[in-house]
């Protein structure tokens, strides 16, 4: 069997100009002219937003494709799709594509919900009657049957979205590309989209690929994942390792960016920050029933100054999850002498829930409102379920609710 989706040496590439500013009739006259006398002003910069992609996609596989903002993914998906032409290479698309790329996407503003239906079917090559079976499904999914008949320009970004989901996965398309636009609805509605495409992906044998930020999203729909990386392909593989080398990334970028953005004149200097497992040992992925630690290395360059010391924590939407500081600690309001020094802080096991969070790190002193340094997001990780144990969520399947999860302590009484 072909693959459904074949790149070879796929590139894209766009041109970087600055905004024009008003023109007059004799700034055109006399554009020429300007040429002429100053080549280097026509000189066009170029940027690769893809390059050297080489890419196989069976069907019926759920592809999760994961980089930081800029790295290309959004872009690749608009090249599947058909919405913009690559500028070297070759993508071979076996079946017919449904894309969710952006709210709103495919739709008319001025046709009501049940208009648009009709309109995307069309557009996917569906004869009237095949949209006639599935428009009931269609519209009983989305959850704005009350609003279907009301033009679309009335719609919140919410309820665009669930209708524009609700089309995509009904209308039959072998091929569904998603693109971080689940962001947009609320909690429910995500699960009720993630059961979606992987129900039609297992029943149906659709081909997915899925954008997104979310990692506890990727590990529990895709059955394989890749990285993007400024433009280029780094790595593909299972959705944990792949969320790994993403993690590591991530954390390598921030430290070197840390250090570089030191305060050179504060007497307490940051050196790094790392965390280990419960062996000792370095890492970026923690199992969420197991604790870990949070080291952050620092110098103290003078003496007598009293330094406080605390991490923050914050998930991927960007909510911070809590601030711990050295209170309980003999050196609180002591001064440091001169010197290196370590600290260690250990978050307890069925704590956090699954995903990806960022930590940073602080010394202050807040009765002399001194800051000496605070390096944000100084490192990430990812929190994973082992399915094997028994936690905080039990032996159930699926996400698990909540910023937290902690595993606090029952006590079931017969009275």
């Amino acid at each position: 069997m072909k693959p459904a989706i074949e790149i070879k040496n796929l590139g894209k590439q766009y041109m970087l100009q600055e905004a024009p500013p008003y023109i007059a009739l004799r700034d055109v006259i006399s554009q020429p002219l300007k040429k002429l006398f100053n080549p280097a002003a026509s000189k066009v910069n170029t940027f690769w937003a893809l390059q050297d992609i080489n890419l196989r996609i069976e069907p019926g596989e759920r592809v999760g494709i994961i980089g930081r903002n800029g790295a290309g993914k959004s872009t690749l998906l608009k090249i599947i799709s058909r919405i913009t032409p690559p500028s070297t290479g070759e993508a071979f698309i076996r079946g017919r594509v449904g894309s969710l790329l952006e709210v709103g996407t495919g739709f008319h503003p001025e046709l009501t919900g049940r208009e648009n239906i009709y309109l995307n079917g069309s557009i996917l090559g569906l004869k009237k009657a095949e949209i006639n079976r599935q428009l009931e499904a269609i519209i009983d999914f989305s959850g704005v049957e009350k609003f279907i008949d009301s033009p679309l320009k009335h719609y919140s970004s919410g309820m665009q979205l669930r209708l524009a989901f609700s089309v995509a996965a009904h209308l039959e398309p072998e091929i569904l590309l998603i693109d971080e636009v689940l962001a947009v609805g609320d909690l429910e509605f995500q699960k009720k989209c993630l059961g979606k495409m992987e129900e039609v992906s297992k029943k149906d044998g659709r081909t997915i690929l899925f954008v997104s930020h979310n990692m506890s999203y990727i590990t529990s729909l895709c059955s394989k994942a890749m990285l993007l990386d400024k433009g280029k392909l780094t790595e593909t593989g299972t959705p944990v390792d792949i969320i790994n080398s993403y993690i590591s990334s991530l954390s390598e970028n921030k430290s070197q960016n840390n250090k570089e953005n030191n305060n050179h004149s504060s007497p307490v200097k940051f050196i790094s920050i790392k965390a280990f497992n419960t062996e000792g040992v370095q890492s970026d992925s923690f199992s969420s029933d197991k604790s870990f630690k949070i080291e952050m290395q620092y110098s103290v360059l003078e003496e007598g100054h009293i330094i406080w010391l605390g991490y923050n924590i914050f998930n991927n939407q960007g909510v911070n999850i809590f601030d711990t500081h050295s209170i309980q600690t003999a050196e609180y309001n002591t001064p440091h002498a001169v010197g290196e020094y370590v600290a260690c802080a250990t978050i307890p096991g069925n704590l956090f829930n699954t995903g990806v969070y960022f930590i940073g790190c602080a010394a202050f002193n807040h009765l002399k409102q001194t800051i000496h340094f605070h390096q944000k997001d100084a490192l990430a990780i990812n929190i994973y379920d082992r399915f094997d144990v028994t936690n905080a969520r039990g032996m159930s399947p699926g996400d698990f609710p909540g910023v937290i999860r902690p595993l606090l302590k029952w006590q079931i009484e017969k009275i």
